[in-house]
């Protein structure tokens, strides 16, 4: 490992930026921030680990808000860790840091069929499972048969799915331990027809969502029975800026970071339409963004 050095070793840095890291292009500095090259160095990093170090893990930096204060501790990023191979017939096995899209192509270049909704997701593979990322009326796991974990001292295991209780946006299983692979079953794609639905759907998605703009992907989870995009649309709040953040006029479950938005302007307007919407809808909305970090000096955090 080469502090500070990209090549074949990982890389860790010191006070480094994480809106360098975000899909929002946004957040404070992190004390350490380390990319290991592969599972193996991130299992000795671990090790090395003072006792109880703070520690936040990270993809693709989709789904995440950074506060303008920043990281204590030490981030890790698995965008490194992205090796995707088939291993049997119908199974993938997939690095925590593989970005979905790229999953579902090579999917349905092997014949395997299941996973195209990955392609409309902008996140890693990790983040995927973390949350049971699902587009389109699918899910992430009900394709899992196992996942390889690794915790704070860097062992490493592999679990069954049924170590896990799923739902909706959510994941319950051991404590104190991090996604960093998977494998997948798939079935097969009859007739190759997945590459030309991966091509249906992105059209699908760039016609609904804001896919050009600065976003972190949906910022609500969508309450039971009904949409969070029309509930906060149907609350007049398309448009609505806070800063340089604005609600996107496409598709009202965006913030859009419009025009050199911090981390503070985000949240504040993801509370004004928390409130909004239980003012005139009645439902209580529940970002489905990760929000974590420190305020910047002088700001309250909301």
């Amino acid at each position: 490992m080469i502090p500070g050095r990209e090549g074949r070793a990982g890389v860790l840095r010191h006070r480094e930026p994480l809106a360098r890291h975000t899909a929002w292009g946004i957040g404070g500095v992190a004390d350490r921030y380390f990319e290991p090259a592969g599972i193996e160095e991130l299992a000795a990093f671990l090790s090395d680990l003072p006792e109880g170090e703070p520690l936040l893990w990270m993809g693709l930096g989709s789904n995440l808000l950074v506060r303008d204060g920043g990281v204590r501790g030490t981030v890790i990023s698995t965008v490194r860790l992205r090796t995707v191979e088939r291993i049997e017939p119908a199974k993938l096995q997939v690095e925590a840091g593989a970005a979905c899209p790229r999953v579902a192509r090579l999917a349905a270049r092997h014949g395997l069929a299941g996973c195209e909704f990955l392609a409309g997701i902008p996140g890693s593979m990790g983040g995927a499972l973390a949350m049971n990322a699902g587009a389109f009326g699918t899910e992430i796991w009900p394709a899992v048969r196992e996942v390889e974990t690794i915790d704070a001292d860097g062992e490493r295991r592999w679990r069954p799915a049924s170590d896990y209780r799923y739902g909706y946006r959510t994941v319950d299983g051991p404590h104190g331990e991090w996604f960093v692979s998977c494998r997948l079953v798939l079935g097969p794609d009859t007739g190759s027809r997945g590459g030309t639905r991966i091509r249906q759907l992105l059209v699908q998605r760039a016609a609904m969502q804001p896919t050009g703009a600065r976003s972190c992907g949906s910022v609500f989870r969508n309450p039971p029975g009904d949409y969070a995009g029309r509930l906060i649309e149907a609350s007049g709040l398309k448009g609505r800026r806070v800063g340089g953040a604005v609600i996107s006029g496409k598709h009202a479950n965006f913030i859009i970071n419009d025009a050199g938005a911090r981390a503070a302007d985000v949240e504040a307007l993801i509370g004004k339409v928390v409130e909004e919407v239980e003012k005139r809808q009645g439902v209580r909305l529940e970002p489905e963004v990760r929000i974590i970090g420190e305020a910047s000096s002088g700001e309250a955090t909301p």
